[in-house]
């Protein structure tokens, strides 16, 4: 008599940014296409794999406390993502660790995974959806469309951790889109260190996508994108003239009308220490032009006080740049000194109190804008994307909110709802951070590809105070 095979279990930890949680879905469904099982928790598993961030030195220090935490609790541990460039100094501070290996090669971590737990019997190619593994909710997926960053900002080492840019073939992003969108995803997520430039290492150069030849670019990709019926947001985008571009595809419906654009600091001379890329001039003129062109608008962005050298002057200027530009949301971190950053050489280091006193009222400074913006909601007809449900009614977001960085709205009423549903829902009020609205009708059931009702014209939202990470 045979005793059935015990099944191959292998757990994850993803930290970091949503760049990294897409390498921890890719390895995810190369485990899951050979038929591993995903454990939950340390002791469901044989191994696991702790995906790490080491751009800054608290996330560094976060990343080593959850090595240890899976050394201590399971043993079996490989270590993966931008801190696995250093393998000697892993090693060294955690010696029983199986495997270390750099970002993006997920065929390494995979043999890793054979040694320390070989692989099931042959599996079946349908383990796997076409769509992949992912550690989103089903209605929302982040789309990566390429790796790596060819900038030399002083306080980042993101060029050192992960490499030059590498841009994804547009015709390999769509077709990845497009499974997401069949299987019931709602709202793609676009990232990269800097969208803007994705495709510049490829020439731009064009690839088929049914019958069609659509370059690596960004507007071309974003217009392919926004074809296929889902909502379409766009993180990271520096400010380069390319920009209006995507500004005539906002009009055209084709993307939400959401930039999160890092603009880092508005001093021209701290700008010029953090070596950020140009483009950076006339910046409040062209958010003028372009909330012309869309009113609704959202633009989110985050900023570095107490940067080495940074005066009161220019702390100053930042403040009058945020009070001109009247951005949406902001987030805001203090200088935090990174190994191997080259603004660790600069003179003029910020004490942390004063650095601190800065946040402290540049979050203030945000806070009365959007608060002021909020105003502006009251009332209105937004659509909302549901992302929760309880016995207490939901929580979604409008198309001015993404998942985890902004606000959320706060749904109560009798109608069934479910995640991945898309509602059409009048404001009543509002909280610090959040909405409160009630659902008027349900737009769209999560799956259906049925069109909103005929009579449906709401008004797109404002501003909601975002949360900062």
């Amino acid at each position: 008599m045979k005793t059935r095979q015990k099944p191959a279990r292998i757990g994850i930890i993803s930290l970091g940014c949503a760049k990294a949680l897409v390498d921890s879905e890719r390895i995810l469904t190369l485990l899951r296409a050979e038929g591993y099982e995903i454990a939950k928790d340390y002791a469901g598993a044989q191994a696991v794999i702790v995906n790490t961030c080491g751009f800054l030195d608290s996330a560094r220090a976060e990343s080593f406390e959850a090595i240890a935490e899976a050394l201590a609790e399971n043993g079996k541990v490989i270590v993966t993502g931008c801190m696995g460039g250093d393998e000697g100094a892993l090693r060294e501070r955690y010696p029983h660790i199986l495997s270390v290996t750099g970002p993006g090669q997920f065929e390494r971590v995979v043999d890793a995974v054979h040694r320390a737990v070989p692989a099931p019997h042959a599996p079946y190619l349908d383990l796997v959806p076409a769509q992949g593994l992912r550690l989103t909710p089903k209605h929302y997926a982040y789309l990566k469309i390429s790796e790596g960053c060819d900038h030399a900002c002083s306080f980042c080492i993101i060029p050192k951790l992960r490499g030059p840019q590498v841009s994804r073939p547009a015709n390999d992003i769509l077709a990845e889109a497009q499974a997401l969108a069949a299987s019931g995803v709602r709202e793609l997520l676009v990232i990269a260190q800097d969208l803007t430039s994705y495709g510049s290492d490829l020439k731009h150069a064009a690839s088929d996508w049914k019958g069609r030849s659509v370059r690596a670019r960004l507007p071309e990709l974003a217009r392919e994108l926004g074809r296929l019926g889902v909502w379409v947001r766009l993180h990271y985008v520096y400010p380069h003239p390319l920009a209006d571009e995507l500004i005539g595809l906002m009009e055209e419906e084709l993307v939400l009308p959401y930039l999160d654009m890092p603009f880092q600091h508005a001093s021209p001379r701290v700008l010029k220490a953090m070596r950020r890329p140009r483009f950076q001039d006339r910046t409040l003129e062209r958010i003028q032009n372009w909330r012309k062109r869309v009113p609704e608008l959202v633009l989110r962005s985050t900023f570095i006080v107490g940067f080495p050298g940074e005066t009161d002057e220019d702390f100053r200027f930042l403040l009058e740049w945020l009070e001109a530009a009247r951005l949406d949301r902001v987030g805001c971190f203090t200088y935090e000194a990174v190994s191997g950053a080259p603004a660790n050489d600069l003179p003029g280091a910020v004490p942390e109190k004063i650095k601190q006193e800065r946040w402290e009222r540049l979050m203030a400074a945000s806070q009365r804008i959007s608060a002021a913006k909020l105003k502006d909601k009251m009332g209105k007809r937004i659509e909302v994307l549901v992302d929760e449900v309880d016995k207490w009614g939901a929580i979604g977001r409008g198309i001015a909110d993404s998942p985890e960085v902004d606000g959320v709205v706060h749904l109560s009423s009798d109608l069934a709802l479910e995640p991945g549903d898309l509602v059409d829902a009048e404001v009543l009020r509002t909280q610090e951070y959040d909405l409160i609205a009630s659902p008027l009708q349900i737009l769209r059931k999560w799956r259906s590809q049925s069109p909103p009702p005929a009579n449906h014209s709401p008004t797109r939202p404002a501003a909601t105070k975002p949360r900062t990470r």
